[in-house]
């Protein structure tokens, strides 16, 4: 719990520090969402038959950066403290800079952020 806690703690979220030794976890989110945490005990406690998904992500999260420059400064501090880089930034076909970065548990979280020009901006 604590090292995917610390992750989501570098893209901004709000976690309190006690949170590292709970069971369960949730970060409030604009517009009423939450994103959670359970340990695979929390999870095995009402889903005994639970296994853990094999293969690529299931989901992939995506955080808005500041500039196309951020992109790049973001996915290097993650990378620089340990994670796994999957895709370097590029300038996707979209109109956007992007990265892809996996959190401890490996699910993929995107950064982003529009370029300059691009359509949205």
């Amino acid at each position: 719990m604590a090292a995917a806690l610390a992750f989501y703690r570098r893209l901004g979220l709000d976690i309190p520090e006690d949170a590292d030794t709970q069971p369960h976890v949730e970060a409030p989110l604009p517009g009423g969402l939450k994103l959670v945490w359970d340990t695979v005990d929390t999870i095995r406690s009402f889903d005994p038959e639970w296994t853990a998904p094999k293969g690529d992500h299931r989901v992939a999260l995506a955080f808005a950066c500041d500039s196309p420059a951020d992109v790049d400064t973001v996915y290097a501090e993650l990378v620089r403290a340990g994670y796994q880089g999957h895709k370097e930034p590029w300038d996707a076909f979209w109109g956007m800079r992007y990265a892809v970065v996996q959190d401890p548990d490996g699910n993929a979280v995107d950064l982003f952020a529009q370029l300059s020009g691009s359509a949205g901006q």
